[in-house]
């Protein structure tokens, strides 16, 4: 594949335009340590690496750095807060530090926001922190931090995942992009939602969801039956094109495989979405256009949910700062694009581009259908004309998210697998880096037909830990015989359920911190990063305020 072409398609069908670049900061192409993904943990990661005195560089294909929590996931999924520490909170601190200016509110008074968070205020002035907040002033932050470390950064760089990897006694020499850039490093982070570093080294991982026999699992593999949120078809609604009429064909998005049996593993992944940033303020919104490609037939259950009387469709457009929304998946047909994702871990470059553009065309088409078409009820309809995309958010791309939420893709299998035991604390955790608290939180992964000929989605998971879980070291790292310098603080060693509560942004950059510091103790002690003193790691995390127990 051409380089050169590959960077136009990419974009041309993604829109990700210039943006700033570090390039010319970097002092040469061999590092200390070398940080694959421009994602909040890759960021994270430079930072901690620098502040410890190495060299570090952040090369990948982002454009623009922070993942997810610069590309629409401004609602914070934080869990309990008291246990989000070390960079990551400061992370959040310089969040508030920008919305304690006045200027910063331009379409909506601060007082006017309301504060509402999830267990704690939004704006949490005795902790000085920020919760929730606007894309844009997410990657202002990721990109102050790569400025102020001087971490030179290279984007739009596209990992060789044939013949990029350069290998020697176990451990990476060197990683190559399409462009024919090589950035050799003597630890080295996968940083990616994707995991692609990790898979082109050689190291074990899973995709989809294992059989709860395997771990000695309740919520993981199918769970047919198992109806927890909101997201799910509560009325008999028939998923034929002839409501009752088999004959007449499946409608769009229905998928007639058998759905498994519950239980099971499968190779199904929890449906991707974009998080959408809207306003309904007048002079800051752009109306929802109909997308090249909108077929509005891939709507019609949507018009059938509609017609039971269902009316909690706007229950996800969660408000941040400036009269703006974080709009997620709500409801038994939303934003989610069920069942659509299944090759993304595993497909090249181009086939990935395909499923995103796919992504995007069914949301657009998505929101124009719901604002235009006279089959949605009125009051639904004219609620939806209120809003539209933020005009001053993703100003490169079309005010669409440059992010899709990869929700997951790849998982190491590497020296300890966390579990749900450890998500719910019947587990005990070795040498913790980090916590998590969040749910247990899948969404669904396939819509199928029941043997009573309606359809349901299958897949959603909700399940609370009572307190925050530990997350330990040996999650970040291959197993020793796989590879020696290679830390993956994203795609971590985890199950499918367990992923799901660990999975969160806060999390990333926790993990992010804890592996950079690994990296840099395991170049100063000369060993592998399985063999370093961990008691030396704990001391170093605590010292840099990780939080790494219930206290």
């Amino acid at each position: 594949m051409k380089t050169l072409f590959f960077s136009a398609l990419i974009l041309s069908v993604i829109g990700f335009g210039c943006s700033k670049s570090s390039e010319s900061s970097a002092p040469g192409n061999d590092y200390d340590l070398v940080v694959y993904g421009g994602t909040s943990a890759g960021v994270i990661s430079a930072v901690q690496a620098k502040r410890m005195g190495k060299t570090v560089v952040v090369v990948g294909p982002d454009v623009h750095l922070g993942g997810l929590s610069s590309g629409g996931l401004g609602y914070t999924d934080s869990g309990k807060k008291e246990v989000i520490g070390g960079l990551s909170r400061e992370f959040y601190q310089r969040l508030y530090s920008h919305y304690n200016k006045t200027e910063t509110w331009k379409w909506q008074k601060r007082e006017d926001y309301g504060n509402k968070g999830q267990g704690t205020p939004a704006i949490d002035g005795d902790a000085r922190t920020m919760w929730i907040f606007e894309p844009s002033a997410a990657e202002q932050v990721f990109e102050d931090l790569i400025a102020e470390y001087e971490i030179p950064v290279f984007r739009d760089e596209w990992l060789d995942r044939e013949a990029g990897i350069k290998l020697k006694d176990g451990r990476i020499q060197s990683i190559t992009m399409l462009s024919g850039k090589r950035y050799t490093g003597k630890m080295f982070i996968d940083a990616s939602y994707e995991g692609d570093l990790m898979a082109a080294a050689g190291v074990s991982y899973h995709v989809g969801r294992e059989a709860n026999a395997q771990y000695g699992e309740t919520w993981n593999g199918v769970q047919v039956g198992t109806l927890h949120h909101h997201h799910w078809f509560k009325s008999d609604i028939s998923p034929y094109v002839i409501p009752g009429d088999p004959s007449s064909g499946l409608l769009p998005l229905v998928s007639d495989a058998d759905p498994g049996v519950k239980g099971e593993g499968d190779k199904g992944l929890q449906a991707y979405c974009y998080r959408m940033c809207l306003t309904d303020h007048p002079d800051n919104r752009v109306p929802f256009a109909k997308p090249d490609g909108y077929d509005p037939s891939q709507y019609e259950l949507l018009v059938r949910v509609f017609d039971t009387g269902r009316k909690d469709y706007f229950t996800k457009f969660d408000p941040i700062p400036n009269r703006k929304t974080d709009t997620n998946n709500h409801g038994p047909f939303s934003t989610d694009y069920i069942g659509m994702n299944y090759d993304y871990p595993e497909a090249s470059y181009e086939r990935r581009q395909e499923i995103l553009k796919a992504h995007e065309i069914y949301q657009k088409g998505l929101m124009y259908f719901i604002a235009n078409d006279p089959r949605v009820p009125a009051d639904i309809q004219n609620e939806m004309k209120r809003w539209g995309l933020a005009k001053d958010e993703f100003v490169d791309n079309g005010n669409w998210p440059h992010q899709i939420y990869v929700r997951e893709a790849r998982r190491l299998v590497g020296e300890y697998v966390m579990t749900e035991g450890n998500t719910l604390s019947t587990r005990a955790v070795p040498n913790s880096v980090g916590m998590g608290s969040y749910a247990l939180d899948s969404h669904n992964v396939q819509r199928y037909v029941k043997s009573n000929g309606f359809v349901q989605n299958e897949g959603d998971i909700g399940v609370h830990p009572e307190q925050p879980y530990q997350i330990s070291y040996g999650s970040l790292i291959p197993k020793k015989e796989e590879c020696e310098n290679l830390l993956v603080p994203v795609c971590v060693s985890s199950s499918h359920i367990a992923f799901g509560s660990i999975r969160m942004e806060p999390v990333f950059m926790i993990l992010g911190q804890s592996a950079a510091t690994a990296a840099v103790q395991a170049i100063e002690e000369d060993v592998a990063v399985q063999e370093i003193d961990r008691s030396v790691l704990t001391n170093r995390l605590l010292a840099d305020g990780q939080v790494l127990e219930n206290l």
